[in-house]
């Protein structure tokens, strides 16, 4: 087991870590005992009642962060060189079709956080797909990641739409921006993130969809919210 420090047991011991709170009194407390030197994430954990393993209990989708992560996202546009500037123009870092592609194959370094693509360009990563998809940034209808409108996607991803996936036990991890936000401001992006998950809650999930979900700071302990 972890050996957790004495200023760590502290805040456990202030912020009574057994107990349920409202969002409103957890986030006012994960402010309030935040010790990190730096301006540190509010993050958000879920446990969802699902098997990602079987098909019909798979979970992905998005969700706009209505007032953004604090997060400034890399962003990669695979586009034709008719929307090139159009791409750059938007906020994408790293753009290009063929050339990028190629790059990307020989190096194997996928340098940003996310990308998005053009249903034309969508063969061209063919020769990358794997390493692309081994780190989850694989452009993917699903997502909305492949599309025509390449400025519209960009802007949206800048300004704070986040791709959600559970991981292999079924657990949700998202950050909902940082403990220097206004409270009010870190309330309603978890709104819109609990919203966006049980809208899209997968056909055979279980009845009890949502199991727990704790909110915390870097490298500070979870608060359960009550459901």
């Amino acid at each position: 087991m972890k050996k957790r420090s004495r200023r760590y047991q502290a805040v456990v011991n202030a912020l009574g870590k057994q107990q349920s709170h409202s969002i409103t009194e957890a986030i006012e407390l994960v402010k309030k005992h935040s010790k990190e030197k730096f301006d540190a994430s509010v993050e958000v954990h879920m446990r969802l009642g699902i098997d990602p393993k079987q098909t019909d209990q798979s979970f992905r989708t998005t969700v706009r962060m209505p007032h953004g992560t604090g997060k400034k996202l890399r962003i990669a546009a695979f586009v034709s060189p008719a929307k090139e500037h159009e791409a750059k123009a938007a906020g994408a870092e790293l753009v290009g079709g063929e050339e990028l592609v190629k790059l990307i194959k020989q190096t194997e370094k996928v340098d940003f956080d996310i990308a998005v693509a053009e249903p034309a360009i969508m063969k061209m990563l063919a020769p990358i797909a794997k390493i692309l998809g081994t780190k989850g940034k694989m452009p993917s209808p699903k997502t909305g990641t492949v599309t025509s409108s390449i400025a519209e996607t960009i802007g949206d991803i800048a300004a704070g739409r986040v791709d959600l996936k559970s991981d292999e036990n079924g657990n949700v991890h998202q950050i909902i921006g940082k403990v220097s936000f206004d409270p009010q401001k870190l309330v309603e992006n978890f709104e819109a993130l609990l919203a966006g998950v049980r809208a899209a809650k997968p056909k055979g999930a279980q009845q009890e969809y949502i199991k727990q979900i704790t909110v915390a700071s870097t490298m500070g302990p979870g608060l359960r919210i009550a459901l």
